[in-house]
């Protein structure tokens, strides 16, 4: 049967804990589009069964996998899959499965391509070969897709001044981030059971990007205070500390967690022995459910150097945790709507990130909050944005229409 829509994803090959926050994105956005009554189908970079690594996916969805190769082979691939099968609509995400998506422009078959992060930054890390390389193929082949989705405003700006003669094209759809329980979740850390020390969190792969140095930064500063004020309190306030109450948790010196894998944990681990405060910093490795650590911790900190959407920050704000994000491009600012949510601060600015957390800690935003402003990335109301772009007659299938 003919599918509705067809996505290109590299879903399969970043199944592990040191790649990007693609996988569970497409693994929502299916979801909401099969929800929808689409017919969807994944298309894979890979021979490998997607639903082994990734048993969530919608029962809805069919799989099709493309298998490895050269890239004129995936190509010939793709343009035998369009051929056979149809799709009314290619979503593509990824910059390897746009380039292929792209070269298929022109047909019946509508062509979307989507940008997950930043790409100036990524190329600025490129040698200048290679660098050359990248941008002519992004100003060749891009515009001749008939939609690309970015997934924040920061995002779509970046494209436009890379690629000018698709501006006309680009459009922003921001990414579904499912509330519900989909794979296990992970066992507490010992720290985050002990309701009396503030826990602050941060979640994702130990990389130059993440800003997690910063982050450890500011802990040590906010560590010393908090420490300096317990030892000037404890002899007078020693009959308050069994009180529960919040003013006892600031007694306590605080802890950080901080959950992923990554190049840079060595590094990590020897700045916050530097720093004297290895015994309260915690890197126990990569989470795969991190809900209920998020749920548990005091304080959820982005410190990114950039980003391309934030999708963790959604997720602690759905759990009604308190958060704290760097106002790097791309992102933050539209998820906290410049503050509103939570505080926004300079990239790598220490001081500035210690004195957010301290505000969150003594006066953290409200719960329910956070949580109403994270209904508003749910995968049922991203999808239908979706559908708007890639079919833009659609209307659900009705009981006498059967599955499309």
């Amino acid at each position: 049967m003919r599918p509705d829509i067809a996505i290109l994803s590299p879903l399969a090959r970043n199944a592990g804990p040191t790649h990007g926050g693609i996988s569970p994105v497409i693994i929502a956005l299916s979801a909401g589009l099969c929800d929808a009554g689409a017919g969807v189908e994944l298309l894979t970079l890979s021979d490998d069964d997607p639903r082994q690594r990734w048993p969530q996916l919608h029962p809805d969805l069919s799989l099709y996998p493309l298998g490895r190769g050269r890239r004129w082979q995936q190509a010939r691939r793709l343009r035998d899959y369009l051929a056979q099968r149809a799709p009314r609509a290619l979503l593509a995400a990824g910059h390897r499965a746009n380039l292929l998506a792209a070269r298929q422009a022109g047909g019946d078959c509508r062509i979307l391509l989507s940008v997950h992060n930043a790409l100036t930054p990524g190329l600025r890390r490129l040698n200048p070969l290679r660098r050359w390389g990248r941008r002519q193929a992004l100003r060749r082949w891009y515009p001749r897709a008939d939609a690309i989705i970015c997934v924040s405003q920061g995002v779509a700006e970046d494209v436009a001044h890379l690629v000018p003669r698709a501006r006309d094209r680009i459009h922003t759809r921001y990414n579904p981030i499912s509330s519900a329980e989909t794979e296990p979740k992970a066992p507490l850390h010992p720290w985050l059971i002990d309701p009396a020390t503030p826990v602050i969190l941060g979640v994702g792969r130990l990389t130059t990007q993440k800003g997690f140095a910063t982050l450890i930064r500011a802990f040590a500063q906010l560590g010393q205070q908090a420490s300096q004020q317990a030892s000037q309190q404890a002899g007078q306030q020693l009959e308050q500390q069994t009180r529960q109450t919040s003013g006892q948790s600031s007694l306590q010196p605080p802890r950080l967690l901080i959950l992923g894998e990554g190049p840079e944990r060595a590094a990590l681990q020897a700045l916050a022995v530097q720093l004297g405060v290895a015994e309260r910093v915690a890197l126990p490795g990569f989470v795969p459910n991190p809900k209920a650590q998020m749920a548990a911790a005091s304080v959820f900190v982005l410190s990114s150097v950039w980003e391309g959407f934030g999708n963790v920050l959604v997720e602690a704000m759905g759990v009604g945790t308190p958060v704290v994000a760097t106002d790097c491009p791309s992102g933050p600012r539209e998820i906290l709507v410049a503050g509103r949510y939570g505080p926004l601060v300079p990239i790598e600015d220490v001081q500035a990130l210690a004195a957010a957390i301290e505000r969150q800690l003594a006066a953290p935003t409200s719960a329910l909050q956070l949580q109403a402003r994270a209904a508003d990335f749910a995968p049922e109301r991203v999808a239908a944005s979706y559908l708007e772009l890639l079919l833009p007659d659609w209307s659900p299938p009705t009981e006498t229409d059967g599955h499309r």
